[in-house]
C-alpha cells in the first residue's frame, strides 16, 4: 500500500472555475484507478490559485491479475469470423480451445490479464486526466499542443510510503512529472523536494501557503471581523465574495483601509455594489448609523509597510470609482421620478408588447384593480405602479443593474413620497426565487402581482409560451411568484379576475410543483383541483393541506378504502344497469342495524359538512367525515350490498352513491391512490 500525492502547478486559475475542477481531478483520476483494479482507502483534492492537488491513501500497490473466460465461433465458421474473433482477442488460433457446444463445437479462450504496478497505471490514467481535463475555457500557449486553463508549470507526482517516496515518471508536452513544487510566487518562488502529503502541506505552509481553501477562507474572515471589531464596525456579510476572494490568494493578508467621508452619505447598497463588484472589496459598516465607513481587501502578500502601500494604491482606485457612483448619484436626484419614467418610452420591452411606458402603463391599471383584493389604497397602488420601474432609466441602474429597484425606493424616498410607494419600487420585483422573501405589505402586494401578470398574459397573449425546458421569459417564475404572493399573503381572489382563463392550468401545473415541496402528495392535490373553486389558490391549499393531515390519521385511511370500496361497487353497478344511484336512498328499505346506522350518520356528516365548506372550515368537515369511518366499516361487514331483491340492491346502492355525495363535498376522493 502506498499514498499518491499528485499536484499541477501553474499560472493563476479563475475563482469561479476552481472548487469545480477540484471535484472533476478527484472523481476522474479516482474512477480511472477503480476501473484499472487499483483500490484505495480515500481521496481528497485541494485548489489554490496556482495549483490543483490530488492525494489518495492505501492505494494498491498493482492491480490484480485476472482470467476471464470469452466464447468465440464456431469452429465451421467462415474464415473471416474466426479471423476477426482473434483479432479481438490478441491471439493466434493455435492458442483457442475447442469445446462441445449445443449447437456444435465452438472456440473458446481463456484471457489473462496480467497485474501491473500502481506507478504504470498512474502515468497512464494521469496522461490522459491531463489532456482531457474539462476546463470550461483552456488555452494553449508556447509551442505544445497541450491546452489548460493557464500555461502549466511543473507536475508534482509521487507514490509514497513508510519506505520512501518514488516520482511516478511520466512527461506531457516537455513537462517531466517530479517530486518538486514551488511555494508563494513572491514570497518562496524557490522549487522544493516532498515526501509525502504531510510534508507536502508542511512545505506550502512554511512556503506562505495555505493549501486548504476552506481555512483561507475562515482566517480571511476571522482577521475581517475582528479588524472591523476592534474600532466598533462590523463586515457586511457576503458569502459569495469571500469564496470568491479565498479563491485569489494563497496567502491572504486581510487590511482595512477608510472611505473618504465625501462618499459615506452614498446609499451603502451603492458603496457595496461598487466595491464588490469592481474591487472585490469587503464593506465595513458602523452598527450606529449604518454608514459604510470601511472597506476590507485582501492581499495576497506580505510587506515591510504592513499593506500602507497597497491600501494606499486601492484607496486611490476607489476613490476614482466612488467618485463615479456619486456622479450618478447626484444627477439622478435632479430628475424627478416622472421624467425618468417617461424617458422608457422610447425603451421597447417586447416587439409586440410595446414599450416599458406601455408596459407601465398596464400594470399601474392592473395595479388599481388589484388592490381592494390586497387590502391596498387604489390610488398608491397606481403611484407605485407608475414610477416603480423609473429607476431603470437612471445613471445608477445603468451602471450597476442590480441595483434595480433598490435604487427606485431611494428616489422615491429622495422625492417625499409615501414610504408605502417607495418599498413597492424596491419589492415589486419580488419574490424572484424559491427562497426569496415575499413582500406583505399591501401596496407591493398589488404592485407585484400586476408586475407578474402583465408579464403573463402579455406573453401568452403572443403565443410565447414555455416548452419543455425552455423559458426564455422566465414565465415559470413569474407563475410562482404569483402564487406565492397570493399564498403567503392569505389572498382570497379568484385567478379568473386576474388573467385569462388559458392561464389557470398553467398556474395549477405551478402550484402542483410548489405544494409537492411543501409536502402534499399529487393526488391530494388532484383531489382538490377537481373541486369547484380552484381558481381561488388559498382556498384550494387549505382544503389540500386539511385532505392532507386528515389522510394520515388511522380514520382517514381506513375511511379512503371504505369510500374506494363503495365507488367500486357502484361503478360496477352502473355501467352494468346503465343508470346513476345518487337519488337518495330510503330507509324504509333499510334491513339491519348497521344499515340504518350508516343513514343516520350520513345525515348527521352532511349536515355539519355542508355548512363547514360554505364557511371553509375544513378541520370541521373532515371530523364529520371521520365520524363515517365506522359505520362504513361495520356496513360492509354486515351487508351484502348486491342482495337478490332488486328493491333492497338498489336501495343500497343508492346508500353507497351517498357516501360517495357526501364525501364528494370535500374533494374528490377518486382521484386519491389510497
Amino acid at each position: 500500500m502506498a499514498d499518491l500525492l499528485f499536484e499541477l502547478f501553474s499560472e493563476e486559475i479563475p475563482a469561479r472555475m476552481q472548487q469545480r475542477a477540484a471535484q472533476d481531478l478527484q472523481q476522474l483520476v479516482t474512477k480511472a484507478c477503480a476501473d484499472a483494479g487499483l483500490t484505495y482507502a480515500s481521496a481528497a483534492a485541494f485548489v489554490t490559485p496556482r495549483r490543483l492537488c490530488l492525494t489518495i491513501t492505501d492505494m494498491a500497490a498493482e492491480s490484480p491479475t485476472t482470467s476471464t473466460e470469452r466464447k468465440g465461433p464456431r469452429v465451421d465458421a467462415p474464415p473471416k469470423a474466426i479471423e476477426g474473433f482473434l483479432r479481438g482477442v490478441g491471439l493466434t488460433q493455435d492458442q483457442l480451445e475447442v469445446r462441445d457446444d449445443k449447437k456444435g463445437q465452438v472456440y473458446y479462450v481463456q484471457i489473462v490479464k496480467t497485474g501491473r504496478p500502481a506507478a504504470e497505471i498512474l502515468a497512464e490514467v494521469l496522461v490522459q486526466v491531463i489532456r482531457n481535463f474539462p476546463w470550461p475555457k483552456s488555452m494553449r500557449w508556447g509551442s505544445g499542443q497541450l491546452k489548460w486553463v493557464r500555461p502549466l508549470h511543473s507536475i508534482l507526482c509521487i507514490l509514497h510510503d513508510e519506505a520512501g517516496a518514488e516520482v511516478v515518471d511520466f512527461n506531457i508536452d516537455g513537462i517531466v512529472s517530479s517530486d518538486q513544487t514551488s511555494g508563494h510566487r513572491f514570497h518562496a518562488p524557490t522549487a522544493f523536494a516532498v515526501t509525502s502529503f504531510e510534508n507536502y502541506r508542511a512545505g506550502l505552509q512554511n512556503a506562505f501557503v495555505q493549501l486548504d481553501t476552506t481555512e483561507r477562507r475562515d482566517h480571511i474572515w476571522a482577521d475581517a471581523t475582528n479588524m472591523a471589531f476592534a474600532q466598533g464596525m462590523e463586515v457586511v456579510e457576503d458569502a459569495g465574495l469571500l469564496a470568491e476572494v479565498a479563491g485569489l490568494v494563497e496567502w491572504p493578508v486581510v487590511l482595512m483601509g477608510n472611505i473618504a467621508e465625501d462618499f459615506r452619505d452614498l446609499p451603502p447598497e451603492v458603496l457595496q455594489s461598487s466595491m464588490r463588484e469592481h474591487q472585490k472589496f469587503f464593506s465595513v459598516r458602523n452598527p450606529k448609523t449604518g454608514r459604510i465607513e470601511k472597506f476590507i481587501t485582501v492581499a495576497n502578500r506580505e510587506t515591510a509597510d504592513h499593506g500602507a502601500t497597497i491600501l494606499a494604491g486601492n484607496q486611490k482606485v476607489l476613490f476614482a470609482r466612488l467618485s463615479d457612483a456619486k456622479f450618478f448619484w447626484e444627477n439622478d436626484l435632479r430628475v424627478p421620478l416622472a421624467d425618468m419614467a417617461a424617458k422608457l418610452s422610447n425603451v421597447t420591452f417586447h416587439n409586440k408588447l410595446g414599450t416599458q411606458a406601455e408596459r407601465i402603463a398596464r400594470i399601474a391599471t392592473l395595479a388599481r384593480e388589484i388592490a381592494p383584493m390586497v387590502g391596498a389604497d387604489p390610488d398608491l397602488a397606481q403611484q407605485a405602479a407608475e414610477i416603480a420601474k423609473a429607476d431603470l432609466s437612471s445613471e445608477m441602474v445603468y451602471e450597476f443593474p442590480e441595483l434595480q429597484g433598490l435604487m427606485g425606493r431611494y428616489y422615491a424616498q429622495a422625492a417625499g413620497l409615501s414610504q408605502q410607494v417607495a418599498n413597492a419600487c424596491e419589492a415589486h420585483y419580488s419574490p424572484l426565487g424559491p427562497s426569496d422573501d415575499v413582500p406583505s405589505e399591501p401596496v407591493c402586494v398589488a404592485v407585484a402581482l400586476a408586475d407578474k401578470i402583465d408579464t403573463l398574459t402579455g406573453f401568452w397573449a403572443i403565443g410565447e409560451k414555455p416548452t419543455g425546458s425552455k423559458d426564455p421569459f422566465a414565465l415559470r417564475r413569474a407563475a410562482l411568484g404569483v402564487i406565492r404572493l397570493i399564498l403567503e399573503n392569505k389572498v382570497h381572489t379568484s385567478l379568473l379576475n386576474l388573467c385569462d382563463a388559458s392561464l389557470l392550468s398553467f398556474f395549477h401545473d405551478r402550484l402542483k410543483v410548489y405544494l409537492r415541496d411543501q409536502g402534499i402528495p399529487h393526488d391530494v392535490i388532484d383531489a382538490c383541483l377537481a373541486m369547484s373553486g380552484n381558481d381561488d389558490l388559498t382556498l384550494l391549499v387549505k382544503r389540500a393541506t386539511a385532505l392532507t393531515a386528515f389522510l394520515k390519521t388511522d380514520d382517514g385511511t381506513n375511511l379512503l378504502q371504505g369510500y374506494k370500496r363503495a365507488n367500486n361497487i357502484l361503478s360496477q353497478a352502473e355501467s352494468k344497469d346503465g343508470v346513476e344511484y345518487s337519488y337518495g336512498a330510503d330507509v324504509k328499505f333499510s334491513q339491519t342495524p348497521e344499515e340504518n346506522a350508516l343513514f343516520d350518520a350520513l345525515i348527521t356528516a352532511e349536515t355539519k359538512i355542508t355548512p363547514a365548506m360554505q364557511t371553509q372550515d375544513f378541520a370541521a368537515a373532515m371530523a364529520a367525515m371521520a365520524a363515517l369511518r365506522a359505520p362504513i366499516d361495520a356496513f360492509f361487514e354486515a351487508v351484502k350490498v348486491n342482495t337478490d331483491s332488486e328493491i333492497i340492491r338498489r336501495n343500497r346502492l343508492n346508500l353507497l352513491g351517498q357516501i360517495r355525495k357526501t364525501m364528494g363535498e370535500v374533494a374528490d376522493f377518486t382521484k386519491l391512490e389510497g
